[in-house]
């Protein structure tokens, strides 16, 4: 055979399997929820980037929460309010959820937790500077009530001590919670001298400073791969560190051991309904899965629906995608992927967030992301036309939810209200 020939031969099995290998249609229409959606928003909605709360979801994630958590009688539902920083959500939450506990992570949130929810009980997730602390107490107005309602998060003896002296400068007393490492090593004590000099330093002023409980976040629980164990197993050696320090604190700073008063709190959305298998908590906390953004897809959260959704219309539908200098050359992208002939430029983008009605849409690695005008390719199967909305499903909630004003709550389709988020 000629060299020529054989050359020709190549290079006909090569378009030949370059064709095969072309990527699929990847397109869809809306599903129906979508489509309801979508012409409800077209009709009432603000027609700018924004962020829906569909509360049937809402209510049937809060009562998967509500019904684990009341398996144990006298365990109570704390909400993060970090992951859910809207007034009127987390009202509708612990109305719903009946429930007035709060676990806050932010100063300026706090403040507006104790003077828009006088009634709560409010539980720190992160240790704060004692700085931020000050500024609380400077600003803080009304009748909510500290040195009864709020507990302060210490991870170390040195923090502790901070704090006294704060108290002792602000002439108040202050309920100290104590962030227990039960396997996370993100900061926090553990059953040994760390915490010993903690309860000490507790137990030698009680005039200014109160013993309050544990808190033990476990997430890794249900993230991290199953090679390193069950979430069975590790749960198990989560509560072991739990149980060694509260049977530290029993045993060595006994008149601090009220257990009618203490809050003993753990589990996160990850793992809530994993701790129905022990009895040793009595406050579990639960925000982001009330929600579920799309990193919260565990096995663990399963039965929870996504609840939470960026919409934002469609404002130039350009035809095949083209690439600026390449102009007309660019016809290759289109005519090699259908997933291409098709470009949509949205009103926004650029969030921790991704694709989710219609299906097929893609981010075109080429031409680079944008917060302004953000392109988005598909096949002409989506159907999107200028004004229809492009639904994105967030990553995560606690940062994407303040990035849209006002969230549209929605019951069947419908937008119901408007609820402003924190500032």
């Amino acid at each position: 055979m000629k060299r020529r020939t054989l050359l020709l031969g190549s290079a006909g099995l090569l378009a030949a399997g370059a064709v095969i290998k072309r990527p699929k249609d990847m397109g869809q229409p809306y599903e129906p929820y979508f489509a309801a959606l979508n012409a409800e928003l077209k009709a009432n909605g603000p027609m700018r980037p924004s962020l829906v709360i569909d509360l049937d979801r809402l209510d049937h994630n809060i009562d998967l929460v509500s019904a684990s958590v009341r398996k144990h009688p006298g365990r109570q539902f704390r909400i993060v309010e970090k992951s859910l920083p809207s007034p009127k959500l987390l009202e509708y939450i612990s109305k719903r959820a009946n429930t007035n506990r709060l676990m806050s992570f932010h100063q300026p949130f706090l403040s507006h937790d104790a003077a828009m929810f006088p009634m709560s009980d409010l539980l720190l997730g992160k240790p704060l500077p004692a700085r931020s602390a000050e500024l609380f107490y400077k600003s803080l107005t009304g009748p909510f009530d500290p040195s009864r309602q709020l507990q302060w998060l210490i991870d170390t003896p040195e923090r502790a001590a901070q704090y006294l002296d704060l108290a002792k400068s602000l002439g108040t007393r202050m309920r100290l919670n104590l962030e227990l490492d039960v396997g996370l090593h993100r900061g926090g004590l553990a059953a040994g001298e760390a915490l010993a000099a903690t309860l000490k330093l507790i137990a030698a002023n009680p005039a200014l400073l109160e013993f309050s409980g544990f808190m033990g976040y476990d997430p890794f629980v249900a993230m991290v791969p199953s090679l390193l164990g069950s979430h069975e197993e590790l749960l198990a050696k989560v509560m072991a560190r739990y149980q060694a320090a509260v049977d530290q604190t029993r045993r060595d700073f006994a008149p601090l051991w009220r257990p009618e008063t203490l809050t003993l709190n753990t589990a996160g959305s990850p793992t809530y309904k994993l701790h129905e298998s022990e009895s040793l908590s009595n406050d579990i906390s639960v925000g982001t899965g009330l929600l579920k953004p799309s990193h919260y897809d565990l096995v663990t959260l399963a039965e929870h629906q996504p609840a939470v959704f960026i919409a934002t219309p469609v404002l130039k539908a350009t035809g095949p995608i083209q690439i600026p200098a390449l102009d007309a050359k660019s016809k290759v992208f289109s005519w090699w992927d259908v997933n291409q002939r098709e470009t949509y430029f949205i009103y926004g983008g650029f969030w921790m967030a991704d694709y989710e009605s219609p299906r097929g849409l893609q981010f075109n690695e080429i031409f680079g992301h944008s917060s302004n005008q953000e392109i988005v390719n598909a096949s002409a199967s989506v159907g999107l036309k200028v004004d229809d909305q492009v639904f994105f499903r967030p990553t995560q909630v606690e940062g994407v939810l303040l990035q849209f004003g006002d969230l549209i709550a929605t019951r069947g389709g419908k937008i119901v209200e408007y609820w402003p988020v924190f500032s």
